[in-house]
């Protein structure tokens, strides 16, 4: 039996949550269990009613939805929240990010881009649209390099019986004349 994502919507834009609520629950394997019009609204039906994946806008009245993740993520450490907003700016990326939003959508992606994202964040991804990876990935740029690597003991990844650099273990010292063809 093939799971059914469950979501929440939270956005004050009432026709669009309709909209996509709609679409959500005509695609098979997903499921919009409810949507909230304000931040305060999904702070408190979340913890009684919890979802797979949220859908949060950031721009709303009273409370933003950067706080919201903030809070929920407290409440619901588990629970995967995409921010889905007209927002490109850094500094609301970062935030979202840091509040523990798991992934980072504008508002114009397509509804097949949407549901794809919601399978991925639910499957352990963290979605970003195409631009916002692209300033993710500029900011480490513009951060510096990170510090040199050492090597690790123990291999390399899943194979532990390979070395980390192109030296020859202590036991196996070669002489030049080793790495003739006829004796490799």
């Amino acid at each position: 039996m093939k799971t059914v994502i469950t979501v929440a919507i939270v956005d004050d834009d009432r026709a669009l949550c309709a909209t996509m609520a709609s679409f959500l629950n005509s695609a098979p394997g997903f499921r919009c269990q409810a949507t909230y019009p304000s931040t305060e609204a999904a702070l408190a039906g979340l913890p009684r009613q919890p979802v797979d994946v949220v859908l949060m806008d950031i721009n709303m009245p009273g409370r933003d939805g950067i706080d919201c993740v903030r809070e929920l993520k407290r409440l619901l450490p588990e629970l995967q929240v995409v921010m889905l907003t007209v927002y490109e700016d850094p500094e609301r990326i970062f935030a979202a990010l840091a509040a523990g939003a798991t992934g980072y959508l504008l508002k114009r992606v397509s509804p097949e881009k949407l549901l794809e994202a919601i399978r991925e964040v639910h499957e352990g991804g963290s979605p970003m649209s195409s631009s916002i990876a692209r300033k993710v990935v500029a900011s480490f740029r513009q951060s510096g390099p990170p510090p040199p690597r050492t090597s690790r003991p123990g291999g390399i990844g899943p194979w532990p019986h390979l070395q980390t650099d192109c030296r020859p273990a202590p036991h196996q010292h070669r002489h030049h004349s080793d790495l003739h063809p006829a004796h490799l």
